[in-house]
């Protein structure tokens, strides 16, 4: 049985906002779909912005108070940025739905209106992300990368102060918020690979929800699904986390599927960058290919294990 109301929980900033409300609209355009309320929770991710990442505990910073807000059923379910959400969760609850996925790619962003060709010989360029510092550091060697927090439109401001040259921001979030304007430069898969999930949404709920199971699983995009899926499983057979330095990416097209990879050490002096490709049926198989050939090169050294 279709429920008749739910309650989504969320961050507050505008993206999750945005997010929110998309799949708020997506269930009530469902024929018979709930009334659906949105709940906004502050995370502790929000609360601490004078700090890296990195140092407080990483992106699972941006949903735990959410998770516990499930297990406690002041809300029903959970939409986060996909990149955001752990490898490990509590067994309670689950991924329970990916919809389609927008870009995947990182962007450059220049203060409004300049062209790439402005951008100085060495710029200051900022970003909150090892994965994109390290990326970026080994093509652009000329440019100085410098840490970056906030929300879309604090980082955009900060740019057109000119406190930085440009900064690195998802593409996916540009676009959901009508910034696609602002992208100067979206770079390839291939030059700068996204962390995982990156351009999806994750909607989350409790695991004996069967109704609310049914209900998601209208909304599931089977190749976001599949490509997702295949991203963390990588993740998580290499035993990283949301503030590892790491890249994958899955392409489904034409019943192909191609997987890139790529891991530095946290001080970014060794990296591994590699690319597998398979039948798109066998996407997860793949991704426990690529991860074999991670460990054989090394993988485990550079996350500093044995």
């Amino acid at each position: 049985m279709t429920p008749e109301r739910l309650r989504i929980g969320t961050r507050g900033s505008a993206l999750a906002l945005w997010q929110a409300h998309y799949v708020r609209d997506r269930l009530q355009a469902l024929p018979g779909g709930p009334a659906v309320e949105i709940r906004v929770i502050k995370t502790s991710g929000d609360k601490i912005q004078d700090r890296a990442l990195l140092e407080v505990g990483g992106k699972g910073l941006f949903v735990k108070e959410i998770q516990q807000a499930l297990l406690e059923g002041e809300v029903d379910l959970a939409v986060h940025s996909l990149k955001d959400y752990p490898a490990a969760n509590p067994p309670e609850l689950v991924l329970a739905c990916v919809p389609q996925r927008q870009d995947p790619r990182d962007a450059l962003v220049l203060p409004a209106g300049r062209p790439l060709e402005s951008l100085p010989p060495a710029p200051k360029v900022g970003t909150g992300s090892l994965r994109r510092q390290f990326q970026l550091a080994a093509a652009r060697p000329a440019w100085t990368l410098v840490g970056l927090r906030g929300n879309v439109d604090t980082r955009l401001r900060k740019v057109d102060g000119g406190e930085l040259d440009a900064a690195v921001l998802a593409a996916a979030g540009l676009k959901r918020l009508g910034h696609e304007g602002r992208i100067t430069l979206a770079f390839s898969l291939d030059e700068m690979v996204p962390a995982v999930g990156q351009g999806a949404i994750a909607i989350e709920c409790r695991g004996d929800r069967s109704d609310l199971l049914a209900l998601l699983g209208r909304l599931e995009d089977p190749l976001a699904r599949r490509a997702v899926d295949a991203e963390r499983k990588f993740l998580a057979g290499l035993g990283g986390s949301c503030t590892t330095p790491l890249g994958i990416h899955a392409h489904l097209a034409d019943g192909r599927v191609v997987l890139r990879g790529y891991l530095s050490s946290l001080d970014g002096k060794r990296q591994i960058r590699e690319t597998l490709e398979g039948e798109a049926r066998r996407a997860l198989d793949v991704a426990d290919d690529l991860l074999e050939r991670f460990r054989s090169l090394g993988a485990r050294e550079l996350l500093g294990g044995d």
